[in-house]
């Protein structure tokens, strides 16, 4: 039976359709793999299996009577911390809110239960959601399947963990800077970041916490899907796709199809170095293999970027990464900052300075920021015109050891040699991240040391379906998510 505990979203509820396995069955599989390798892991941290057991019993009534619920009928999914679901804890990893108890559904959430799932459990995330790890002193901290003693990600890495190690059937989460994208790389799955502003943000807990009836919508911020294959990403953007609640008066989303058919017919266009910041020799190996293996299946792809400067664009995510949480900053921390603002050394461009300088910026540079933004924009526009994706690294380093200390003092090992932390994570990420753009990352390789690598693919805005169309092409020229040793 575990086998069968690793199959894709849109496989189990075939299954369960067709009678192979009932929910009742699958759901007390994944508890009796909770109850055995969660504790090694911690991914999954707070549940409900009383009501999720009530609903799968009621699933499988369904069944019996030929009654379908949609396409997610009886499968027993879990839900990332900070996204709240009615009767169980949303913390964001801190104590000021370890008590809280949702009452409500959010929107991703409620669009799910809709189509058939069944919600059992919440996973775990970074304190406030601000690190690519997964700790904090809620529920401690989350470990790589693959590797105990490295992490599986952030801030959607319980999200990650739980889908690797086969404890769930699918996984929504979120990203404002790499927060699915990462997790995705780093424990082997497939994760879709959307373009910004198709999927509504209610009920997603923001940096002030507890955001109630309003809809928590800030810059770069999105919320997306987590699985073990590209067709469950497809699937859960057809459920959760929508206008925000007050828009849906007057505005309707309707995402268009993949441009092309097969994968002979994309034109790709590749990305996977550059002088300031290369991965590292196990990573670009891992991505030279996929481009070796997709070329001899034929695949037109030409070595051709969008002309825009990495490093500037890295510069200007931080700006905006920055300001778009500032508002979460304690009053006490920004009177701190603003006033080392007023002293610091133009020349000091360590982060905490950086940092500093930002979040009391005047709203005319931010103003200077968003026109820069909107020119890198219309350059990936024009990019598109000729090219129909692009591949790029998704991080330059795979899974790291877990490291506690502060994320802008952090020094992270990159080819054996120590760098900085931010240098290493957030570079590649940033080109979609800003430019509001769709991208998907698929597995493609293991390193040396029996890490798995993901690729980058971004796609046009709003055209989500055709980076995901290509992760699906390419699983079935490289092959796709495989279960981590041990867990199997």
């Amino acid at each position: 039976m575990d086998g069968i505990a690793f199959r894709s979203a849109v496989y189990l509820v075939k299954a369960i359709k067709e009678k192979v396995i009932s929910s009742s069955e699958l759901l007390e599989l994944y508890i009796e793999r909770y109850e055995r390798f969660n504790p090694q892991l911690n991914a999954v941290v707070d549940t409900d299996f009383e009501n999720a057991r009530k609903r799968a019993k009621q699933a499988d009534e369904a069944i019996l009577k030929n009654q379908n619920w949609g396409p997610l009928h009886g499968l027993p999914i879990t839900i990332k911390d900070s996204i709240e679901v009615v009767g169980l804890h949303a913390t964001l990893g801190s104590p000021i809110f370890k008590n809280y108890v949702s009452s409500r559904n959010a929107d991703v959430v409620q669009s799910l239960l809709d189509a058939g799932a069944i919600v059992y459990g919440k996973t775990n995330v970074p304190l406030f959601l601000a690190d690519c790890q997964s700790f904090n002193e809620v529920y401690g901290q989350t470990n790589n399947p693959w590797d105990l003693s490295r992490t599986p990600g952030g801030s959607s890495g319980g999200s990650a963990a739980a889908l690797a190690s086969g404890l769930t059937g699918l996984e929504i989460g979120s990203d404002i800077g790499g927060s699915i994208r990462s997790p995705a790389h780093f424990c082997g799955v497939y994760g879709h970041k959307p373009s910004y502003g198709i999927v509504p943000m209610d009920g997603q807990m923001g940096p002030l916490g507890i955001t109630k009836d309003y809809q928590m919508d800030f810059d770069l911020c999105v919320s997306g899907p987590l699985a073990r294959s590209a067709e469950d990403l497809d699937l859960v953007m057809g459920l959760i796709v929508k206008p925000a609640r007050p828009q849906r008066k007057a505005v309707k989303i309707e995402l268009p199809p993949p441009r092309k058919i097969s994968l002979k017919d994309y034109k790709i266009g590749l990305w996977l170095d550059d002088p300031h910041f290369p991965p590292d020799n196990e990573v670009g190996d891992c991505l030279q293999k996929m481009v070796d293996r997709l070329s001899k299946a034929g695949a037109n792809i030409e070595e051709k970027k969008p002309d825009i400067d990495i490093k500037r664009n890295y510069e200007v995510d931080f700006h905006l990464n920055t300001l778009s949480m500032v508002f979460g900053t304690p009053q006490e921390e920004f009177e701190q900052m603003l006033q080392a603002s007023k002293t610091l050394d133009k020349n000091d461009q360590n982060h905490e300075a950086k940092k500093a300088r930002i979040s009391t910026s005047l709203h005319r540079d931010w103003q200077f920021l968003n026109i820069e933004r909107l020119k890198i924009r219309q350059k990936w526009d024009d990019y598109f015109k000729d090219f129909d994706v692009l591949l790029s690294p998704a991080f330059r380093v795979a899974a790291f050891q877990h490291d506690h200390t502060d994320k802008l003092q952090r020094i992270t090992k990159f080819n054996g040699l120590d760098q900085d932390h931010l240098d290493i994570m957030v570079p590649w990420t940033s080109l979609a991240t800003i430019s509001y753009l769709p991208a998907t990352v698929a597995p493609v390789g293991i390193t040396s040391d029996g890490l798995p690598v993901g690729v980058q693919i971004i796609g046009p805005f709003l055209e989500d379906r055709t980076p995901i169309h290509i992760a699906r092409l390419m699983e079935e020229t490289l092959g796709g998510f495989t279960p981590p040793p041990g867990f199997a």
